[in-house]
Formats: C-alpha cells, sequence, structure tokens
C-alpha cells in the first residue's frame, strides 16, 4: 500500500518568524551572512564559504558571465547555466575568472594597422575601453602601445584611420616589468594617477594589467567572494549525459564549483555522476547534487559524496512539474525534514552537508525563512532575472518594463539532458513555461535591500549569524485569515484612488 504522509506540506507563506529577545548588540551592521558551501568535518572550517547565503539557478536566462561577476562582487555565486556547449561555458568560466584577477590578461587586442573601426567592434564585443596594440594582435604580443577612449572622437574621425595613428605610443607608456608585487603596481597606479598599468617580460611582451577599476571594485564591494589567486568565485552546473567531457572542460576553465541541474536527484544517474568526480578528482572539485525533498533523498546524495545538496522539485515560479507529473512537496516542509536529516547526518558521522533552498521564494522574507528552517543558502531565479544584469532581452509590455524569462524544462530551453529518464534527444512534455517578470534595475540596489531586510529580521529575533538563527528562531504556522492580516487591509490605497474617480 502506498504511503500517506499525516500532515499536509507547506509553503513559506505559511509561516512567520516569532520575535525573540534582542540584545543591544543586535544592529543589522552587526550581522554576518556567511555561510557554508561545501561539506566539513566537525572542528574544521569548509574550503568554500559565501559572503551571503545566495546563489542564482543554473538557467539560460538568469546565470551568465556577467551575473556571475555582478553576483561574486555582492558576495555569493552564479552557478552557469550548462544547456550550452561545453566549449561555450567553459569560456564563460574563463571570462569570470579573468575579470578580476588583479593581474589580468588581456582580452582587448589589436594591430596597429587595423582601423578605429576595428577599435569599436572591439569595445563593442569585449565592453573594455582599454585596447593593447601589440605586433601580433595577440595578449602577448610586443607591446606597441595602447589606445583608450581618450585617444579618439568617433564624430571627428573616420571610421577607416589606421590604429597607428592614434594610439598612445609604447615610448609615452608607464609600464611595470613581470615580477611586479600587486601593491607595487597599484603604488604606481596611483603615483601616476592611472587607469590601467600593462605588465611586460623582459622581451617587451605584454604580460598583462593591472587596473584601476578593481582596485576601486574591491573597496566598494566589501564582501565580494575571491579564490587565493584574487578571482571571483564562480560555479557551473553539469548534467548526468555528458559529465565525462563537460567536468575536465570546466574544471580546466577554472570553475571554483559544479552542481547537477537536475529534476530530481534521488537517482542512479546522480551516484554515477559523483562516483566519477570522486574517482577522477577526490575531493579535489566540489559538486553539488540534487534536487531531492525529503530525509531519504537528502542521505542518498550526501552518502554518495555530494558536496551540498538542494532541495525543491515543483516550487518555482516557471516550474509546472506538479501540474505536468503530479510530484513534488510544498517548499518549506521539504527543508523542514532535510533540514533535520542534515542535522541526523552530522551527528552520526561528523561531517556536516551543506543544503541549498531552491524554489518557493516569492517574497524577500521568505529567504529568511528558509534560512531559519535551516538551509545554509538559497538558489534564485525569478528573482535574478529581473535585473540588468541577467541575460535575457528587457521589453516594454503594456506600458512597463519586463525581462524575459523561461525554465530549463520549457520547450524554449530544450535542455532534455536534466531529465534522467534516458530515451531520445528531446523534451517529451514540458515542465517549465516561456514568460516575463517586471524589470527591477542593477542587482546590486535591489540585493542590498534585500540583504538589509534579512539582517533586519535576524536582529528581531536575537541572532547575529545563520548558526544562531537556525539555534534562536521560533516559527508559527498562520492561518489564511492572519494572511490578509498582515498586508495592509480595510483602507484606501493613495495609488487606487484614481480608480474611484
Amino acid at each position: 500500500m502506498a504511503y500517506f504522509y499525516e500532515e499536509p506540506c507547506h509553503t513559506f507563506s505559511e509561516y512567520l518568524l516569532v520575535p525573540g529577545y534582542s540584545s543591544a548588540e543586535c544592529m543589522p551592521a552587526n550581522v554576518s551572512l556567511q555561510t557554508p558551501v561545501v561539506r566539513f568535518k566537525k572542528g574544521e572550517q569548509p574550503e568554500l564559504s559565501m559572503n551571503i547565503p545566495l546563489v542564482s539557478a543554473v538557467m539560460q536566462s538568469v546565470s551568465d558571465d556577467r551575473m556571475a561577476i555582478a553576483l561574486a562582487k555582492e558576495g555569493g555565486i552564479s552557478f552557469l547555466y550548462g544547456s550550452q556547449s561545453i566549449e561555450k561555458q567553459a569560456e564563460m568560466v574563463g571570462r569570470v575568472k579573468s575579470y578580476k584577477a588583479g593581474f589580468v590578461i588581456s582580452d582587448s587586442n589589436i594591430r596597429m594597422d587595423q582601423t578605429l573601426a576595428d577599435v569599436l567592434d572591439l569595445k563593442e564585443k569585449t565592453g573594455h575601453s582599454t585596447v593593447a596594440v601589440t605586433d601580433d594582435g595577440t595578449p602577448n604580443g610586443h607591446l606597441l602601445g595602447i589606445v583608450t577612449s581618450r585617444d579618439y572622437r568617433v564624430s571627428r574621425m573616420s571610421p577607416e584611420e589606421k590604429v597607428f595613428t592614434f594610439m598612445t605610443p609604447i615610448e609615452k607608456i608607464i609600464y611595470a616589468e613581470e615580477g611586479v608585487s600587486l601593491k607595487e603596481a597599484n603604488n604606481i597606479i596611483w603615483d601616476n594617477k592611472l587607469n590601467a598599468l600593462p605588465i611586460l617580460d623582459k622581451d617587451q611582451r605584454l604580460a598583462a594589467f593591472v587596473f584601476r577599476k578593481d582596485y576601486d571594485s574591491h573597496k566598494g564591494n566589501p564582501l565580494e567572494l575571491l579564490d587565493s589567486h584574487k578571482r571571483y568565485v564562480v560555479g557551473a552546473g553539469v548534467n548526468t549525459r555528458d559529465y565525462k567531457e563537460r567536468i575536465p572542460a570546466l574544471v580546466e576553465a577554472g570553475a571554483d564549483i559544479l552542481c547537477i541541474d537536475s529534476s530530481e536527484g534521488y537517482t542512479e544517474w546522480q551516484k554515477r555522476t559523483l562516483d566519477y568526480v570522486r574517482k577522477t578528482y577526490g575531493n579535489s572539485v566540489k559538486i553539488g547534487a540534487g534536487n531531492v525533498v525529503d530525509r531519504d533523498g537528502f542521505r542518498f546524495l550526501a552518502e554518495a559524496g555530494a558536496d551540498f545538496v538542494k532541495i525543491g522539485i515543483g516550487g518555482g515560479s516557471i516550474c509546472i512539474t506538479r501540474e505536468a507529473k503530479g510530484i513534488g512537496r510544498g517548499q518549506a516542509t521539504a527543508v523542514i525534514e532535510v533540514a533535520k536529516a542534515r542535522d541526523e547526518y552530522f551527528e552520526e558521522t561528523g561531517v556536516y552537508v551543506p543544503i541549498c533552498s531552491d524554489g518557493g521564494i516569492v517574497y524577500d522574507y521568505h529567504v529568511t525563512l528558509a534560512l531559519a528552517m535551516g538551509c545554509d543558502f538559497c538558489m534564485l531565479g525569478r528573482y535574478f532575472a529581473r535585473f540588468d544584469e541577467s541575460p535575457t532581452n528587457k521589453v516594454m509590455i503594456n506600458g512597463n518594463y519586463m525581462k524575459e524569462y523561461w525554465g530549463e524544462g520549457s520547450a524554449r530551453a530544450r535542455n532534455w539532458q536534466r531529465y534522467d529518464m534516458g530515451g531520445d534527444k528531446k523534451l517529451s512534455f514540458e515542465e517549465g513555461v516561456d514568460s516575463y517578470v517586471p524589470y527591477a534595475g542593477s542587482l546590486h540596489d535591489n540585493l542590498s535591500l534585500t540583504l538589509s531586510k534579512m539582517r533586519s529580521t535576524m536582529c528581531n529575533c536575537g541572532a547575529l549569524s545563520l548558526p544562531e538563527l537556525q539555534k534562536k528562531a521560533r516559527l508559527t504556522l498562520v492561518s489564511s485569515v492572519s494572511i490578509v492580516e498582515g498586508g495592509a487591509h480595510d483602507v484606501v490605497l493613495k495609488d487606487d484612488m484614481h480608480l474611484m474617480k
């Protein structure tokens, strides 16, 4: 006979946090949102942590290299979507890792016999205004000069004007020799009021650049997430089909952490993928798995060697798995049960396996609820899809700006590889929709507001860290009537007055 759960499953909107005692130290400025990302043993520190408990979803419409850079600046991680060629995904990883490394390999290079039109095309392609002029147009050619936006005026020059006529020649360029420290390079930049400092080897070949903007960026983003070489941390999605080819390419490109992107994680296919990683790389490559919604699924993936486990089936705003297949579980209930299983596993083995709540986040406070219920970080799709940094088009719909947003289970994404059922390379039916989300502006401005709300709520609970929140949090189920009570009610909002005229 089928097993029946005695209690109905619940969503985040059915819970509220009950305030706890707040000491004088409970101020938002004192709150730490640092959280572990990968498994670690009791008494040890995790090899990878985040400064904020948010990651962006493994989705075409959410996570590309631009999103990864923007989120790493804020202290989180993006998982670059895997529903693309291995080569293109690896190139994305490479662009993130080279964007800010202190010493940056130039990706904007040109020959002196090329034209202003070529410079403008290169600037459009890379987004970088500093172009190195080398003898062969490569990143490691002999440096002959530099072109910046100060060297030309598009309105006054012909597109066919040759680069050598307006570039700043090497004789007028301040540079440093290879072997200079990053601190010394930054001192040269500041002392000479430079925006970029070329680093040359002993043969006058270009080795790298050090950019003033990277120093300024660090000062303006104190929580930015960097690896041991001061490069932005980036994740990447993989599947259980071509993992033997995709994973080595992503590791070679510099991905810090991988995540199996699948509609359901309690499968032999995921174990095979995890077995491959452990056999090939040991514990040097970090990889998360999922998704699951109960204790059994968590135990299966934890014992298979997952570095973190994702929770959630059918709770995403563009996901229709529950409608299409009748599979899933309320996200709050799933997080609560898996968190208990995670703690049991930790008590038994001394190994802590972080859990990630993926889906079901409608309002900012839902993130804080998910963390209070026991998850270590949340994966968000719709939330990040609204921002300038997402890879989709901004369009005007009925007088309002919107951003396109589609699920990996939609016909548009055609991501059949995330469905571990064997068979043809096609989607038998959709488990996601193609939609729009209201455009919200920049990631930084919106995320700052979200994090402020989280810190304030934690202070109301008397918690200054996520472990303390999980220990002190008191949660209560709410009735449908109290949900109505929690919003504005029994008043006429000023914005609605025009409707009464």
